[in-house]
């Protein structure tokens, strides 16, 4: 009977709304962090090593594969499995960083437009609409002419493209927060701005915001490649799945495997944080917990 009542409880668990996603793109999730954390120790060699007498070698499946290259090695004899594996490492940190940073500006802007209107809100949704006007790819171009390719640079670069989402989103939860009557209540018992901002209505835009924060992250990760693809990322010295694709374009009819194991990582890990991003968002829409 416990057993019985476990299974039954497991199934009304998975069916309510978004637990399902939740767990299928949080496991995809979980994956690819495990993977960017285990990298030294379960790669077969470093992510630059090179071999150029075991170059463009297929996987360990296929004819003339070997176990000590599970997934075939590129042009140069560098092993896929480790690049692979080390280019989780750039994707998990650029995304995680840069989520950090332009989630923490953009919310603190978007708190003070929201909550205090008048000249306040209208200068900051201006410099919205001057960074909405601006063409990414020109701002990475001019920003990294003028101080060099790097991790940090990069960070920067997406940083400046991505706060104001957040700054939007969370301006128009405050806009409707600000007049409820629990914030009209601590005005008047003459608490702080700073603590009604922290306390009572940040709390209150946590369900936007973790919606806007699991699909910002996936859309960062396409952005990191994208710009590795075009040579904008980081160094070429360091492996990332776009670079792997860009080094693997001459290749990809003879030896497929050079650019779909990349590319399949990039797939695995956006598809794990759209799904987890849309559980998230199902998980908090009252609607569909009324339903449930």
């Amino acid at each position: 009977m416990s057993e019985a009542r476990a299974a039954a409880g497991a199934l009304v668990w998975y069916r309510r709304p978004g637990r399902l996603r939740c767990a299928v793109g949080g496991g995809l999730v979980g994956l690819v962090l495990l993977a960017a954390v285990v990298a030294p120790w379960v790669a077969p060699s470093a992510p630059d090593t090179q071999d150029l007498l075991r170059r463009l070698q297929p996987p360990a499946w296929m004819a003339d594969g070997t176990s000590t290259n599970v997934l075939g090695t590129d042009h140069l004899g560098r092993d896929i499995l480790s690049r692979v594996l080390y280019g989780a490492r750039v994707s998990v940190l650029v995304g995680l960083v840069s989520v950090l940073i332009s989630g923490t500006i953009g919310v603190a802007l978007g708190l003070v437009a929201g909550y205090y209107g008048s000249w306040v809100d209208l200068t900051i949704m201006k410099l919205v609409e001057i960074f909405l006007t601006i063409p990414f790819v020109l701002l990475a171009l001019v920003v990294m002419a003028l101080f060099g390719q790097g991790l940090a640079i990069l960070i920067v670069v997406i940083c400046l493209n991505r706060w104001i989402h957040y700054c939007r989103v969370i301006r128009g939860d405050v806009l409707s927060l600000r007049e409820r009557d629990f914030v009209t209540g601590a005005r008047a018992l003459g608490v702080s701005t700073a603590r009604i901002l922290v306390r009572h209505v940040l709390p209150n835009t946590i369900a936007s915001l973790s919606v806007v924060t699991t699909f910002s992250l996936a859309t960062i990760i396409l952005i990191e490649a994208s710009l590795s693809f075009l040579g904008l990322g980081v160094p070429p010295t360091i492996a990332t799945w776009g670079s792997m694709l860009n080094e693997s374009r001459a290749y990809m009819i003879p030896s497929w495997w050079t650019s779909v194991f990349p590319g399949l990582a990039i797939f695995l890990t956006v598809l794990g944080v759209n799904v987890l991003g849309d559980g998230v968002r199902d998980a908090f829409d009252p609607r569909l917990r009324r339903g449930a």
